[in-house]
């Protein structure tokens, strides 16, 4: 394989993996029985039918709400083929299932922080500090909730299969074979993870919710639930700063969304990694295929041709 020139994305789901590239996107998952299906689908994003929603800082909010659906959607397609569940669940379900989502994020991520910074002491007089405090309340949060659920034996499986994920990834953007053993060789921390995204959304909106002071409550939740489309917009152009580029300064900047992929990762098995392989395989850009297939048609031509002198 040579370097591809387009990213792919992914996400650990029930005994699988899902990738995304450019077109499709493509859900592999393990069934009880020890096969590997595939389900793959194409894309059909609004910001194909409206380019002004590719722009810098707009893209950003769009691809989270679209990997949001998704990503439940390939979720619910593991759950049922991996035997969790019986159906797949409907669109409407998927609906009510994010709505629900939603709301206890908004609960646990925003109106607890912001009502619970007031309590520590010697920051009540500074809006800059409560801002500050808030968000480190939130990231706290967020940690003792990654920590709680990782606890579980199902959770610790997905944390493995996001490992093959990433590893995975990683094989594919060096221009390697995606091959078990190629795959082992690298590292189960990238830049690009949902849960880097996560951590510079929690910085950032520290700073952008800064300049709205420190009104009352209800005022607070409502300009944080308003803008976090901004936030996410800032966000989503940073984490793509910190996969393009190899300045030191930048990277040491993003290290810490890295060092937080150690809770939400595990090393995989050989046969997660399988897994992914296939996702992967499914989902990539059709220009590595065709390339493969020129290098194939290639080397059968150069065999067919008798040596000079025969």
């Amino acid at each position: 394989m040579s370097k591809p020139t387009t990213y792919v994305g992914g996400q650990a789901v029930i005994e699988g993996v899902m990738m995304r590239g450019p077109e499709y996107i493509a859900t592999a998952v393990r069934t009880p029985s020890g096969e590997i299906v595939v389900k793959k689908d194409r894309i059909y994003s609004i910001m194909d039918r409206f380019s002004i929603l590719k722009k810098p800082f707009i893209r950003g909010t769009i691809a989270l709400y679209e990997s949001l659906v998704y990503g439940m959607k390939s979720l619910s397609y593991s759950a049922q083929a991996s035997g969790e569940e019986e159906e797949q669940m409907s669109n409407v379900q998927v609906g009510l299932t994010m709505a629900f989502s939603t709301v206890l994020a908004i609960v646990f991520f925003l109106i607890i922080p912001t009502y619970g910074a007031k309590f520590i002491p010697g920051v009540e007089d500074s809006a800059f500090r409560l801002n500050v405090v808030e968000g480190i309340l939130r990231l706290l949060i967020f940690l003792l909730y990654i920590w709680a659920i990782s606890l579980t034996k199902d959770i610790q499986r997905v944390f493995e299969y996001h490992g093959a994920e990433h590893q995975t990834i990683w094989t594919y953007e060096a221009g390697e074979e995606l091959t078990v053993e190629n795959v082992q060789k690298h590292s189960r921390l990238h830049p690009r993870c949902g849960t880097n995204f996560l951590l510079i959304v929690m910085v950032v909106s520290i700073f952008v919710f800064a300049f709205l002071g420190w009104p009352n409550l209800i005022e607070r939740i409502i300009s944080r639930i308003v803008l976090m489309p901004v936030v996410a917009g800032l966000s989503y152009e940073m984490i793509r700063l910190a996969a393009r580029t190899t300045n030191p300064i930048v990277q040491l900047l993003f290290k810490p969304g890295l060092w937080m992929q150690l809770l939400t990762t595990r090393k995989p098995h050989p046969d997660q990694i399988e897994v992914a392989i296939r996702a992967l395989e499914a989902a990539r850009p059709a220009e590595i295929k065709e390339q493969e297939v020129e290098k194939k048609e290639d080397t059968v031509m150069q065999q067919k041709i008798p040596a000079a002198g025969r």
